[in-house]
């Protein structure tokens, strides 16, 4: 069952877990390009959260430890990997 939420900017929203996030604040924080514009927000909130931000810091990970984080999944994975390959650069290899 969905409830309704507000978040600390006002905005109400309904969600069905406990997740706090609020889905305007996070449309609000998206990008208006680069390759974190094209991801969606858990797989953005993941690669923020860990610092990578470039898709120079994003090449000194490995795709498998860029897996392990929470949010990332193979669509992500596949957006990155397109990203990086735009750039000349490819995941660290282990």
């Amino acid at each position: 069952m969905k409830r309704r939420k507000t978040c600390a900017q006002g905005h109400a929203f309904f969600k069905s877990s406990d997740c706090p996030t609020c889905p305007k604040c996070e449309e609000l924080r998206k990008p208006a390009d680069g390759f974190l514009s094209e991801l969606a927000s858990p797989a953005r909130r993941a690669l923020t959260s860990a610092g990578l931000t470039t898709v120079v810091k994003l090449s000194k990970w490995s795709e498998s430890r860029v897996l392990e984080l929470h949010g990332m999944g193979p669509n992500a994975i596949g957006k990155l990997r397109a990203s990086l390959g735009k750039a000349g650069l490819q995941f660290k290899k282990v």
